[in-house]
């Protein structure tokens, strides 16, 4: 057994065995402070977003951001960038947790924290070798992709989403898969380089340093690294001395007078933590990057329906079964069939807007028709669910080898705000038509968040037909107006809203009738069936 190497500051009694990693960890814990000692535990909030926003695994290769906010202006576009937060500081020195703080005290739904440990540049095979005898400086400036991190912050800015790597500190490599984030009216983005660009400074509204005691950033180095990374105590303290230490010296530590705020004692400072809040919050207000959908309607009830807008001709059989199915006392059965029919002729109706050209084929007599042939590449189905999964069918029953995607929006009961909370697209749906299906449409504020994600993924916005059962005037002067390229369709359009959004006279809660579900408790007539109209 050999004695534990001298470094300073710390105080060592008795003899720890290297290799020994649960309990060198748990000698570590005794060495710290508890977090936010002296202060009265805070109360809980009930935001989505208490620490990252949760992630949703959708897939084996696709990780999902639960929570988007469809705070965009008249244009369809984010009325105000988002804010960023910039927290840097030294290795260990409580930035995660601080951000954490201040996201749990700022009580808004949409945060995103960025960690800028996510952007380690990816290692050479000389690299990788000298990382595995903890040779290799990762507390350089040239360790991170700064080039990936100013795009990734300028696009979450814009409200745009980003894929983000994922790093594997026992390998010192990035993972092959990504996770995906939308934007957000908040950004928190940390790292120990966080200030050491000055591109990226211009992308900070606030600029943090996390200001923790040298030792005590030491224990934690060792602790986190013992527990969480697989390495020694003495790979650790070879790390530090030989490149954390002299890395904090030369570039971290300078770059605390760029800074706005500097927060002694890191997470234990509560007084600097509300000070932070109460600013980001003057901001936020500010800024009011909300914005009404209702008055949005207002603005628009006298105008006439936009050209963008077509309604299924309202034919007697039309009519017919329209009156079916907003008939209170229509069985389910015959709720279904109907809505089925109607369906398959608004599917049938679209298609009749997709890009056709001239073409000549031969038929079996040997003779020339000239004919029409789809133009495009590729169609794809996507479904706000849970309602718009079941036009599904009608569309597979007309368009052959049709791909399909889905969206799940809710909406949030406390801010009343839709968010996303689960996506499913196929690859390349960029190169299609996109025909996004949702059964009903009050507010619009589901499709316009629906139509906002597509456009992320580069889905072109006059190659977006949005269809609906039943529209309501308020939703489709919101959707026109803030995409005027995406094509509606829709089998009837109804006048009015109700003080809860409710399409009037409107057709119940869809989901509900289809499903033979429970209607909410309120006796509200949630348009989409479990999203947001």
């Amino acid at each position: 057994m050999s004695s534990p190497p001298a470094y300073p500051g710390i105080r060592v009694s008795g003899c720890w065995t290297l290799g020994a990693e649960g309990s060198n960890a748990e000698s570590l814990d005794r060495l710290l402070p508890p977090v936010g000692a002296g202060r009265s535990p805070r109360k809980r909030t009930t935001s989505q977003c208490k620490s990252e926003p949760p992630l949703l695994r959708t897939s084996k290769r696709t990780i999902y951001t639960a929570g988007r906010p469809p705070w965009y202006n008249e244009h369809g576009t984010q009325s105000k960038e988002a804010f960023a937060i910039g927290l840097g500081g030294g290795s260990a020195s409580g930035k995660t947790t601080v951000a954490r703080m201040i996201i749990e005290a700022l009580d808004v739904p949409w945060v995103v924290l960025l960690s800028m440990d996510s952007f380690y540049k990816v290692l050479t095979r000389q690299q990788q070798e000298q990382a595995a005898h903890n040779n290799f400086n990762f507390d350089h400036p040239d360790a991170f992709d700064f080039d990936l991190i100013i795009s990734t912050l300028k696009k979450l800015k814009q409200g745009k989403s980003v894929k983000v790597p994922i790093y594997d500190f026992t390998t010192h490599s990035r993972k092959k898969d990504w996770k995906t984030l939308y934007g957000a009216n908040v950004i928190i983005f940390e790292g120990i380089m966080a200030f050491a660009d000055k591109t990226l400074l211009e992308l900070l509204d606030m600029k943090i340093f996390v200001d923790t005691d040298s030792d005590i950033r030491l224990v934690r180095r060792l602790r986190r690294d013992i527990s969480e990374r697989g390495r020694d105590i003495e790979g650790v303290i070879k790390q530090y001395n030989k490149f954390v230490k002299p890395a904090f010296d030369q570039y971290i530590q300078p770059t605390m007078r760029v800074a706005d705020i500097v927060v002694p004692r890191g997470s234990g400072n509560t007084v600097a933590i509300d000070l932070i809040v109460q600013h980001v919050h003057s901001q936020l207000e500010e800024r009011k990057l909300r914005w009404d959908l209702a008055a949005l309607a207002s603005a628009h009830q006298c105008h006439p329906l936009p050209r963008t807008l077509s309604v299924l001709k309202s034919t007697p059989q039309v009519r017919g079964m329209h009156t079916i199915i907003r008939d209170r006392e229509t069985s389910r059965d015959e709720f279904i069939f109907y809505s089925k029919r109607l369906m398959r002729l608004l599917i049938e109706h679209a298609l009749s807007f997709l890009p056709f050209q001239d073409c000549v084929v031969q038929t079996p007599q040997g003779q020339d028709y000239a004919g029409k042939c789809y133009a495009g590449k590729q169609i794809t189905g996507v479904s706000i669910l849970r309602a718009g999964e079941t036009m599904e069918p009608a569309l597979r029953a007309v368009c052959k080898d049709v791909r399909i995607g889905t969206i799940l929006i809710q909406t949030n009961q406390q801010t009343g705000e839709p968010e996303l909370h689960y996506l499913r697209l196929p690859k390349d749906i960029s190169d299609d038509h996109v025909i996004l299906m949702d059964c009903t449409v009050s507010t619009g504020a589901a499709a316009m968040m629906a139509v906002r994600v597509l456009l992320d993924h580069d889905v072109p916005e006059d190659k977006i037909f949005l269809l609906s059962l039943l529209m309501a005037e308020m939703g489709v002067h919101s959707v026109a107006y803030a995409f005027p390229r995406v094509r509606i369709i829709t089998t009837a359009v109804d006048k009015r809203v109700n003080d809860l959004f409710r399409i009037i006279p409107g057709i119940g809660n869809f989901g509900d009738r289809y499903f033979g579900t429970d209607a909410v408790p309120d006796g509200s007539d949630d348009e989409e069936g479990g999203s947001t109209g």
